[in-house]
């Protein structure tokens, strides 16, 4: 199991804006070495109950909050990190399975059986509570993200644009699937990551760009589309 707490600040961005931090950031912050030119692909396959209680914890402004998903970085790997996401305010702990391509097929179809055969404890633990509660697979989001992080106080900066999703094909390793966008160009997500505390520099550089901390959800957005419809 990994198990990661930090702290996360969320801004809303424009692309002009990102343009600016990007050259500010890169004197003062390692680029993560999965950007490549234009970042890199984020993957969610996010799991809730029959009620959406997860999404309605977060719509309903609970302080205290949680997130279970299947996420990847490309279609074409053989292994899927399996994350419980809690959140209490801006402190979030992460824990997290390495899955084998075969489990994540079995999680995507609703069975979860196979966690009780790993001899981990967390494992154990999630199976219950997801076969407790009838989690079941909702709805797959995607977007680019490009990094910059600082090893020091595990600090991690990212921009997260081009926001999509769909909840038609549950299919995380689908090379063509169909997801239809969630946000408009313009909108776009600064995520600020670190433990203890955040160092001048990059606070700083944050205080230069003047945005306003905003409390949003990725899946939430998703979900509110489908939603509407």
């Amino acid at each position: 199991m990994i198990d990661v707490s930090r702290r996360e600040i969320k801004y809303q961005i424009s692309p002009h804006e990102i343009a600016g931090l990007k050259r500010r950031l890169a004197s003062i912050m390692r680029c993560d070495r999965h950007n490549g030119r234009d970042g890199y692909l984020v993957r969610s396959l996010y799991f809730d109950t029959p009620f959406d209680t997860d999404y309605e914890d977060k719509i309903d402004g609970y302080n205290e909050r949680q997130k279970i998903r299947l996420r990847l970085y490309d279609p074409q790997e053989d292994t899927v990190k399996l994350e419980l996401k809690e959140k209490k305010g801006t402190v979030q702990r992460k824990r997290s399975l390495i899955l084998n391509r075969e489990e994540a097929e079995q999680m995507i179809c609703g069975r979860y059986r196979f966690l009780q055969d790993r001899n981990e404890e967390f494992a154990l633990w999630l199976y219950t509570f997801m076969v407790t509660k009838c989690y079941r697979p909702k709805c797959i989001v995607e977007y680019d993200r490009f990094a910059y992080y600082l090893e020091h106080n595990d600090t991690r900066v990212t921009f997260d644009t081009g926001l999509r999703s769909g909840e038609a094909n549950y299919n995380i390793f689908d090379k063509n699937l169909v997801l239809y966008p969630v946000r408009s160009a313009l909108e776009n997500t600064l995520e600020v990551k670190f433990s203890g505390f955040l160092f001048t520099s990059v606070k700083n550089e944050l205080n230069r760009f003047e945005g306003m901390p905003v409390s949003s959800s990725k899946y939430c957005l998703a979900r509110m589309v489908s939603k509407r419809i």
